[in-house]
């Protein structure tokens, strides 16, 4: 075990955030640690750091374990040294060597000394043991790898946002080689090439990996195991976060099964025991009864407690055919070309994923089209168009001494404060909340007042820069369901592939300066896309001719699949069917006990002896039959699990 808790509570004042929890992290795992907003995920890193003490239990860590924790507040870092030489503070000891090692050659140059020149040769020697000849190009690597160009290697630090500080100080950590590695939200200053990168380069990591994200397919391509922070309690999955929603789907499942299994039981001695507590003849059994149920252990159940936003796009007119045409559109920064006589148009009912790698001018076109940037060119609006823009800078950009409710009272929407005061509720802003300070929330709450603002024009026309940053897992699902309920248009950037591929119906790319338009879901732009570079490598680039505007269904006539019918399957099926038969069995019996317990509790049946004790033989045998059922039951369940 590297490290872990031991029957851990943690609490903040009054509000516990876990209790006796356990939990080990053995070497080489991917975990995925989630659960909703405020939940105290973070506070799980830091306690595993020990930067936070528990309140009882234990924090273990193996003897010597070196933790890398990458966080939101190493953004306060700030220096004017290159970023290579920042990236390059992962090497501490290799640049202590070749310090030393110049200081030698110096002192070498001056005066010839044998003992110098034996020290000289043993730091030499020793710098190649620490790899320290290829440290340069290890950095050089990650970096191109995370965004950086060669060009920008040199340059200052405290030049670049804080996206791109996050990602030097990722590239810092990863070259320092942890054996423990926590990584909070990496994905949130990532373009979708650098996030396929870090998965590349992840999954041969040497050391474990835990990850907080709210990026679904990050996850499920990168994590081996599933931690849940949920009701104050840690739930560890043995899978990604698909295997995580249908195993947690399935114990669900059980346990409402268990809990109503139990609540019938507990009525129905609860009916004996009322019916017969004042009979002389049967008084003391049903004490014996009562007895059995106070020391009864109750299952619980298993309503979902959770963070419900609700998000209501409304939409108060209707558009004409084309929202929004740019001519020739053109944009420069410096000699960075971002796009030259380009055009494009956006048709009522599009729902736009601007894609590509950054710096190559998403965001810019997207504040183009909102008339937010400079540009060269004409953007021409549709008629009855009534946009509204949700920026990145949104939530830099709320007024951190107002409250909540003064910054929905300043935002122009005509509403009242009771008005106001109920689409609040809807993000989960109730009563007092909505007189706290916008300084004092966390970015997920920042995140959902800048997305209550936008929702409170009623626009027919949507632009959103990444609105899913900050957003737990269910607060993005609930996101999508909305924008697929939206009756209105769209376009967004985001660099969450799960969300993209929900929401968007059509792609647009930025490339060579022009805006390239797919026809279809993001999963079929990534399907053309790889056939395009199979194409190219294959037969070259002169035949990979494909439009990239090809149908959707006509891509996917063209892929053949041959159904395989492995044994594994084959067993899988057989113990499903199992499974089912078993799942009706115990249905059957529950209905033949409820019949039996009717007949036992007929007063008729308790006059002849003969009668009560048939009943009673009748009824203990469909209990053993139901409890053998319900053995085989979870039995067959686990069994099931193992195919997964």
């Amino acid at each position: 075990m590297l490290a872990g808790f031991q029957d851990l509570t943690f609490e903040f004042g009054s509000r516990v955030i876990v209790e006796d929890a356990t939990w080990h992290i053995q070497p080489n795992e991917r975990i995925g640690l989630i659960g909703y907003n405020g939940t105290g995920k973070s506070t799980m890193l830091r306690l595993l750091t020990g930067e936070y003490s528990p309140s009882n239990g234990t924090v273990e860590k193996s003897r010597g374990i070196r933790i890398g924790f990458l966080h939101q507040d190493l953004l306060s870092f700030d220096t004017e040294d290159s970023i290579l030489t920042v990236a390059m503070g992962a090497f501490e000891d290799v640049l202590r060597l070749e310090r030393e090692i110049e200081q030698l050659g110096h002192e070498l140059e001056k005066e010839q000394d044998d003992q110098k020149l034996e020290l000289y040769t043993d730091k030499l020697h020793e710098l190649e043991l620490a790899g320290g000849y290829t440290v340069h190009h290890r950095t050089e690597e990650v970096l191109q790898g995370l965004g950086f160009s060669n060009a920008d290697l040199l340059r200052p630090y405290k030049e670049y946002s804080g996206g791109w500080r996050m990602r030097v100080l990722l590239a810092k950590m990863i070259l320092q080689a942890p054996d423990l590695l926590l990584l909070d939200e990496p994905t949130n200053h990532l373009d979708l090439p650098s996030i396929e990168w870090l998965e590349k380069y992840l999954l041969h990591y040497q050391g474990s990996v835990v990850i907080v994200s709210h990026d679904k397919y990050f996850l499920n391509r990168m994590v081996t195991k599933t931690v849940e922070l949920y009701q104050q309690q840690l739930h560890i999955y043995a899978g990604n976060y698909d295997y995580y929603e249908k195993e947690k789907a399935l114990r669900i499942e059980l346990q409402q099964r268990a809990f109503e299994n139990q609540q019938d039981y507990i009525r129905q001695q609860e009916r004996f025991i009322e019916r017969f507590k004042a009979k002389a003849s049967k008084a003391a059994q049903a004490q014996s009864v009562q007895k059995r149920l106070e020391k009864l252990d109750r299952i619980e159940d298993t309503a979902l407690e959770r963070p419900n936003i609700r998000i209501n796009f409304q939409v108060d007119r209707t558009p004409g055919k084309v929202l929004c045409t740019l001519k020739n559109i053109r944009k420069f920064f410096g000699e960075n070309r971002i796009v030259e006589n380009a055009g494009a148009e956006i048709e009522r009912g599009d729902k736009i994923a601007l894609i590509g790698a950054n710096g190559k001018g998403k965001s810019t076109l997207l504040r183009i089209i909102a008339g937010t940037e400079s540009f060269e060119g004409e953007r021409i609006w549709g008629h009855n168009v009534q946009e509204s823009f949700y920026a990145q800078h949104q939530l830099e950009c709320l007024n951190l001494q107002h409250t909540i409710l003064e910054e929905m009272l300043h935002c122009g929407s005509q509403k009242t404060e009771l008005e106001l005061r109920t689409l609040l509720g809807c993000f989960l802003f109730s009563g007092d909340d909505t007189d706290k300070k916008i300084r004092v929330l966390s970015g997920g709450e920042k995140a959902r007042v800048a997305l209550a603002k936008t929702i409170v024009s009623k626009a027919n026309f949507l632009m959103l820069d990444e609105p899913t940053n900050h957003l737990d897992l269910h607060s993005v699902e609930l996101l999508i369901e909305s924008l697929n309920k939206y009756e209105g248009s769209l376009i967004l950037v985001s660099h969450d592939r799960y969300f993209i591929s929900k929401t968007a119906n059509k792609i647009w790319e930025i490339a060579d300066g022009q805006i390239r338009e797919f026809k279809g879901t993001y999963e079929e732009w990534v399907d053309w896309n790889n056939r395009m570079k199979s194409r190219t490598a294959t037969v070259g680039p002169a035949a990979a001719t494909e439009p990239i505007d090809k149908k959707p269904k006509e891509i996917k006539e063209e892929k053949k699949r041959e159904p395989i019918d492995t044994q594994k399957q084959k067993e899988q099926k057989k113990v499903q069917k199992k499974f089912s038969e078993t799942e009706e069995l115990i249905a059957r019996l529950g209905a033949q006990k409820a019949d039996a317990e009717q007949q036992l509790a007929d007063p008729s049946v308790y006059s002849d002896k003969l009668k009560f004790q048939a009943a009673e033989a009748t009824y203990q045998s469909i209990c053993q039959k139901l409890k053998q059922a319900e053995a085989d039951y979870e039995r067959l369940f686990e069994e099931l699990m193992k195919f997964d």
